[in-house]
């Protein structure tokens, strides 16, 4: 998926747990990348209320639900964490 250009796009970061997240669950940086620029839907984290909750429905991955935790650092955005969240629903 082309990330936009120009001054303004963000760099997405991954923090030490989100790194060792993707990798143990099998989830796709490129996937992390579309559910935080074109979410189907985005929720307040509760817990943080700096992170926002990203959710897209990932065909590839027989139409699981994945969730993407992350806020801003700086020009930045921080992933703090990525899962399949088996109790999400789409409108």
């Amino acid at each position: 998926m082309p990330r936009p250009s120009g001054p303004a796009a963000p760099a997405i970061r991954l923090s030490a747990h989100a790194e060792v997240t993707l990798r143990e669950r099998g989830l796709s940086l490129e996937w992390v990348e579309r559910t935080i620029l074109a979410p189907d839907m985005t929720a307040p984290d509760p817990a943080d209320p700096a992170a926002t909750r990203s959710f897209r429905r990932i065909e590839a991955a027989g139409a699981r639900v994945l969730r993407v935790v992350h806020r801003p650092s700086g020009p930045d955005i921080l992933v703090i964490t990525a899962f399949f969240d088996r109790g999400a629903r789409l409108p």
